[in-house]
């Protein structure tokens, strides 16, 4: 059966459908939902809701671009929900430091390592570099995506670029590099 058909199927409220849609989805949702919680549990209980939210707003999809990417982005903000009303997510000062470019030396730094430290990183930097850095959103959608400022967007993007600096280069200065996987 089409991806198309399940679509169609699931704006009838075909529970085989649905479940098929969950099936072929549900990894790939699961991985964004967890790059947006806190942690694994939060992301299961994230990824369920985003799913009832999903079979609910089907109807909504109108087969223009891409299913999976109307669907993630349904995920991101689904889990980003729970943050928007939190205090947390607000600029302390408005003092914004330069953007930090971070080199890497990729043949040093597992991919493990990286998104370990990145999944560490205080909830306002943590959001903010996600949906910047690896999912290509611009500021001014990250600011309505989270309820925040641009300001406190781009300044929550530097800070965390900056932890992750000194992170990285505390592991080189202490010489105790993580494999490479």
């Amino acid at each position: 059966m089409s991806l198309e058909q399940l679509i169609l199927d699931c704006q009838k409220n075909n529970i085989k459908a649905q479940e098929q849609i969950f099936r072929l989805f549900s990894s790939k949702f699961f991985a964004v939902c967890l790059k947006y919680s806190r942690n694994y549990e939060e992301a299961q209980d994230n990824l369920q809701d985003g799913f009832l939210l999903l079979f609910e707003k089907i109807g909504q999809y109108a087969f223009l671009g891409s299913f999976e990417g109307w669907a993630k982005r349904l995920m991101i903000n689904n889990t980003l929900q729970c943050y928007r009303k939190e205090k947390f997510l607000e600029l302390i000062s408005e003092d914004i430091p330069e953007e930090q470019e971070v080199e890497i030396d990729d043949s040093s730094i597992s991919m493990d390592y990286l998104l370990g430290i990145i999944q560490e990183l205080p909830d306002r930097y943590r959001l903010v570099f996600n949906l910047y850095v690896i999912d290509n959103y611009a500021h001014k959608e990250i600011a309505e995506m989270l309820g925040i400022s641009i300001g406190t967007s781009k300044s929550n993007l530097s800070r965390a670029r900056m932890i992750l600096k000194d992170k990285i280069e505390a592991l080189h200065t202490t010489n105790k590099l993580p494999s490479v996987k």
